[in-house]
């Protein structure tokens, strides 16, 4: 089952004050990113984050498991609509994560 834009449109929303959320489509589903950088996946109406322990510590209750079959684990976000603490969990998680590796200009 693909994801609801509602429902995309909905966490971009949520998760705004961390940066400049973007949400492209990537095989039928949606690829999330903040300020260029990729850090969730939204699958079936569901937020994934990439975990990373600055994410636990913000959100140590946090479930783990994969956001489509065949995948490694990610945080499953249920709970969406605290706007303050989605900002402080994503901040954390993207501060976390590595810098995008610049593409290669073909010559």
């Amino acid at each position: 089952m693909a994801s609801r834009e509602e429902f995309v449109t909905y966490a971009a929303e949520q998760m705004k004050d961390a940066g400049e959320i973007t949400c492209r489509k990537m095989f039928g589903e949606y690829g999330v990113y903040c300020d260029g950088k990729i850090f969730a996946l939204i699958c079936d109406d569901q937020l994934f984050l990439k975990i990373t322990e600055e994410g636990r510590k913000v959100c140590p209750n946090l479930q783990e498991m994969p956001p489509y079959e065949g995948a490694k684990p990610y945080f499953l976000v249920e709970e969406l609509d605290d706007r303050e603490l989605m900002t402080r969990l994503v901040k954390e998680t993207v501060k976390a994560l590595p810098e995008p590796k610049k593409k290669k200009k073909k010559k």
